[in-house]
């Protein structure tokens, strides 16, 4: 089962490495990963996305709380929350083919942020569900490049991860 987890921990010079190393050092996968600091300057929130059975979720989650580096984490998996991931996608759209990708995108929601004369630059935001949606939608012609994000994740309703 797919699992996402956040992390605040101290934004510090090797704390990654160190998160990323016990994943690597235990033969976990991590499918994404995305980390920036946080309002608080000395923080950075880690939101990572793996999967695995319940036993194996808490062995990585006893593993990260031993880390000196994390403050506090939430397996965000457990209840309701909200998740999003970017996506950036570059498609082949000429003649005809304009009408037709430019179609899509306003169906997915999207926003087209660079066009020439071949090629428009997508942005869209959304579950990764309806991100390998879209891309099922333009079909694998059209597709000429692609930048995900990862997984962005916050709990719904009035829990937080907070000091």
């Amino acid at each position: 089962m797919r699992h996402i987890i956040s992390v605040l921990m101290e934004n510090e010079p090797g704390a990654l490495s160190r998160v990323v190393g016990l994943f690597s050092q235990r033969n976990y996968n991590i499918d994404s990963l995305t980390v920036a600091p946080t309002e608080d300057q000395s923080l950075s929130r880690l939101t990572l996305t793996t999967s695995g059975d319940d036993a194996r979720i808490e062995q990585i989650t006893k593993h990260l709380n031993k880390i000196i580096d994390v403050v506090k984490l939430v397996d965000l998996t457990e209840g309701a929350h909200i998740e999003r991931e970017l996506m950036l996608i570059k498609v082949k759209a000429v003649g005809a083919q304009r009408a037709e990708v430019k179609r899509s995108v306003d169906i997915f929601r999207g926003s087209v942020v660079d066009l020439t004369a071949n090629v428009f630059t997508i942005q869209l935001t959304g579950t990764g569900d309806k991100l390998d949606a879209f891309i099922a939608a333009l079909g694998d012609n059209v597709v000429l490049e692609v930048a995900r994000t990862g997984v962005s994740g916050i709990s719904r309703g009035e829990k937080t991860l907070a000091l």
